[in-house]
């Protein structure tokens, strides 16, 4: 079998930016449900069987009180942050199974998630379908795999060597040294992802890293500028690493079964007909998505 993760705060995002606006007969807008919905019925319908969808329940976590300047929801827009409950709640009445993360990130069930459904014999692959970059950690071998749904693209271990530069058990430390806008954190000043890629496909880990800049031997420039940021910034370096790194120790599921889709709920086709009579509005100006980034 094969086990499909989805990234629905990603989702939700991404259709909420991409479609129309439409409201129900109570005003809500649904836009963005109704097209997260449809798509993943629609990877039903192409043969996922056992699928769980991840969200951010709410949009702060515990690396909110590690470092003050991680995401949080301020500047989500309120037709947007309106759908996360929505979606949960759409999701769980079409049998698909829901995690909503309080203290930990969407990112961290996925990761969890794929973890733990892996050790199941009976998998023979699973598919983590984000394209953010530190599910690339995640990646094993052809065992476990992130699919970008929206550009189609799949990445196995040589795929994440390949685009990073690095194998996915050094993405923490990558993430580290060339920051993430998209969760808030800068990285470290000079160290670009040609020059991190460089010293990390050599050395791992931060910490296996040599103080003197001239064991390197590796092709990048300032290399000497670049070991005195690290040897300066080193504890910084190491906390971004921690906000990088998704937790993988959070129960989920029992058994993988848990995850196997059998049908709609009973309640699930009153709320369609809501969705169906939808008043879809023209389409408004809508600033850059976040998760396109």
């Amino acid at each position: 079998m094969e086990v499909h993760l989805v990234d629905g705060t990603y989702e939700l995002f991404r259709h909420y930016y991409a479609m129309p606006s439409a409201k129900d007969q109570d005003g809500r807008e649904v836009a963005a449900v109704r097209g997260v919905l449809a798509s993943v019925l629609g990877m039903i319908k192409s043969g996922a069987t056992h699928i769980a969808v991840a969200t951010d329940h709410v949009i702060e976590s515990f690396r909110n009180g590690l470092w003050p300047d991680y995401k949080t929801g301020e500047g989500i827009e309120p037709d947007l942050l309106s759908q996360f409950p929505l979606l949960e709640e759409t999701l769980s009445s079409a049998g698909v199974l829901v995690w909503p993360m309080v203290e930990f990130e969407a990112d961290d069930a996925l990761a969890a998630g794929a973890i733990a459904a892996a050790k199941d014999a009976r998998v023979e692959r699973v598919i983590i379908c984000t394209p953010d970059k530190d599910l690339a950690q995640c990646v094993s071998d052809a065992r476990i795999v992130q699919l970008n749904r929206r550009t189609r693209v799949t990445y196995d271990e040589a795929g994440v060597i390949q685009k990073f530069g690095v194998a996915p058990a050094s993405i923490p430390d990558y993430l580290a040294l060339v920051g993430d806008s998209a969760d808030g954190y800068p990285g470290l000043p000079g160290w670009g992802a040609k020059s991190s890629a460089a010293v990390l496909a050599k050395f791992g880990h931060l910490e296996s890293i040599p103080a003197d800049w001239r064991e390197w031997r590796v092709n990048a420039a300032n290399a000497g500028a670049l070991a005195h940021t690290l040897s300066v910034e080193r504890d910084r370096a190491m906390l971004f690493r921690t906000l990088a790194t998704l937790r993988t120790d959070i129960a989920l599921f029992d058994d993988v079964d848990q995850l196997r889709w059998n049908g709609p709920t009973p309640g699930f086709a009153e709320l369609a007909a809501r969705f169906d009579a939808a008043v879809t509005a023209p389409r408004r100006p809508r600033g850059r998505s976040p998760a396109a980034e």
